[in-house]
């Protein structure tokens, strides 16, 4: 499993403008917070791509790779069991290219400043753990974020607990651990900003997992 947490907490004391993953728009963290975005997203494009944390092979040796067509094919299916599975659960899906985007709210997931996985949250994580056992071949990126409200350095470190325990559950319900990386952003790539009432902070507080296909 490979960890990006240290190499967020280095990013955190920069500003900069970059692009959110999940929306695609370019966003500006606050002045004096934030991080490096640019350099630290694409670091983590470069380790959770399947390039050079070994995944790739390690769940192609497992369970075997996808190529040509197959690689659209078999996503499509996953994309489509994974919207039935999430349905109404309030947890956001998005394709973005071959790859499928989870997006999970603080408000569904985790009370406020906890890292605790809301009890009545589980049996939809554990829907998930089912489509992600029914597709493998895909490698699987659990990174948390966090809003502006408290310390930065708090915040960094509950966003990475946070994907730690989705990590942790998944794990549990079957889900291969080497297909599974995680990571903690903290405030570095809000969706709102600023996020300066409630409602917007929300927005900021969540985590997102990425599914890639497992190539030849």
């Amino acid at each position: 499993m490979k960890r990006i947490f240290a190499m967020a907490a280095a990013a955190l004391a920069l500003g900069a403008c970059a692009t959110d993953p999940v929306t695609g728009e370019s966003i500006w963290g606050n002045t004096g917070r934030g991080a490096a975005i640019g350099a630290i997203v694409g670091g983590i494009g470069g380790v959770f791509a399947g390039g050079n944390d070994g995944r790739n092979a390690a769940v192609g040796a497992a369970v075997g790779a996808l190529a040509g067509a197959g690689v659209g094919r078999y996503m499509d299916g996953q994309e489509e069991d994974m919207r039935r599975k999430v349905a109404a659960s309030g947890i956001g899906l998005q394709r973005q290219g071959d790859n499928i985007v989870l997006v999970m709210p603080s408000d569904v997931t985790f009370s406020k400043g906890s890292a605790t996985l809301d009890s009545q949250f589980t049996p939809v994580l554990s829907k998930v753990a089912e489509s992600l056992n029914l597709y493998p071949k895909t490698t699987i990126d659990i990174i948390g974020h966090a809003s502006t409200e408290g310390e930065a350095q708090a915040n960094l470190d509950l966003s990475y607990r946070r994907a730690e325990s989705v990590r942790v559950y998944l794990q549990g319900a079957g889900v291969l651990s080497q297909r599974m990386a995680t990571g903690g952003l903290g405030e570095s790539q809000p969706i709102v900003v600023p996020d300066d009432t409630e409602a917007k902070r929300a927005q900021n507080r969540r985590v997102v997992i990425t599914l890639r296909p497992v190539t030849q």
